[in-house]
C-alpha cells in the first residue's frame, strides 16, 4: 500500500530500548516536578523522537518513531482488513464515516506520565469493523500497521471488542491532524497511549498474540491503565 511521505522512502525504523525508557522516565519526572519550561528544553535537545516522549501537564506531547509524519490525504486513505477473516476489505474514509459512530470523551494517558484530560474521540468501534468482516473461530488476536512503515501494535480478540476500543477520525472536536496519527488513527482508551497506533493502514486478524513495536522495545505486552493509580493491569492470558 502506498504511503506519501516527503522523500517517498519508507522511514527508518528506530529502536528504543529499556534503558532508553528508564531514562526518559527520569527527565520525565523533572517536567512533572519543575514544568514546561523543563520539557520544552529536552524535547528541543531529544529532537522530535524521544523527546516526544517527556511528560508535561495537560497537553500532548506530539511523537513518532521515525521523526517524520506520513502525509496521507482523505482521499488517498484506504485501511486494509484481512487475515483470519471472511470478507476482507478495504475501506476508505468515505466507508468508515458511512458506519455507525460512537464517541466519548475520555483522558490521554502517557506510559511516561504525562495525560490530557476531557479528550474527545469519535469513531468506529473496532468491534463493528471486525464484524463487517467476518471473524473466523480460529482468530486469537488483531495486529495493527501504520503508515509511517515502523509502528506496530495487537490486541486479542476480547480486547479488540471493548467498546471504547476504536478507529478514530475525529478528536478534540475535528478531524484528526496529521501530528495526531490522522486521518485516521487506533484509539484503545483503556489502555497506555502507545496502544493507540497513529496512522492506521492496516488490520490483521491472526492465531496468536504478536508483540507490537513497543513491546519489542520493552513496553509490556499489556497496556492496561489502572482507574485509580495509573499503574498497569497485567493480564495472566499475555505472560
Amino acid at each position: 500500500m502506498p504511503v506519501d511521505t516527503p522523500s517517498g522512502e519508507p522511514p527508518k525504523r528506530v529502536a528504543v530500548g529499556r534503558r532508553v525508557f528508564i531514562g526518559i522516565a527520569a527527565i520525565g519526572a523533572l517536567g512533572v516536578a519543575f514544568g514546561a519550561d523543563v520539557q520544552s528544553f529536552f524535547g528541543n535537545a531529544v529532537g522530535s523522537g524521544l523527546g516526544g516522549l517527556l511528560p508535561g501537564g495537560d497537553r500532548f506531547r506530539i511523537y513518532s518513531i521515525t521523526g517524520a509524519y506520513p502525509q496521507i490525504s482523505r482521499r488517498k486513505y484506504r485501511l486494509e482488513v484481512s487475515g483470519l477473516v471472511e470478507r476482507p476489505a478495504t475501506f476508505t474514509m468515505a466507508d468508515l464515516e458511512a458506519m455507525p459512530a460512537t464517541s466519548f470523551v475520555k483522558t490521554f494517558q502517557c506510559v511516561t506520565g504525562w495525560k490530557v484530560p476531557d479528550v474527545h474521540w469519535e469513531g468506529v468501534k473496532l468491534s463493528d469493523i471486525l464484524e463487517t468482516v467476518g471473524v473466523r473461530p480460529s482468530a486469537v488476536a488483531v495486529t495493527f500497521e501504520s503508515y509511517d512503515r515502523a509502528d506496530t501494535e495487537s490486541l486479542t480478540i476480547d480486547q479488540a471488542h471493548l467498546a471504547d476500543v476504536i478507529v478514530a477520525y475525529r478528536m478534540l472536536g475535528a478531524p484528526v491532524t496529521t501530528e495526531h496519527g490522522g486521518p485516521v488513527r487506533l484509539y484503545v482508551a483503556p489502555m497506555f497511549g502507545y496502544k493507540s497506533l497513529k496512522w492506521l493502514s492496516a488490520i490483521r486478524v491472526v492465531d496468536k498474540v504478536e508483540p507490537g513495536y513497543w513491546e519489542m522495545n520493552g513496553y509490556p505486552v499489556n497496556g492496561w491503565l489502572d482507574g485509580t493509580t495509573g499503574a498497569t493491569n497485567p493480564d495472566p492470558r499475555l505472560t
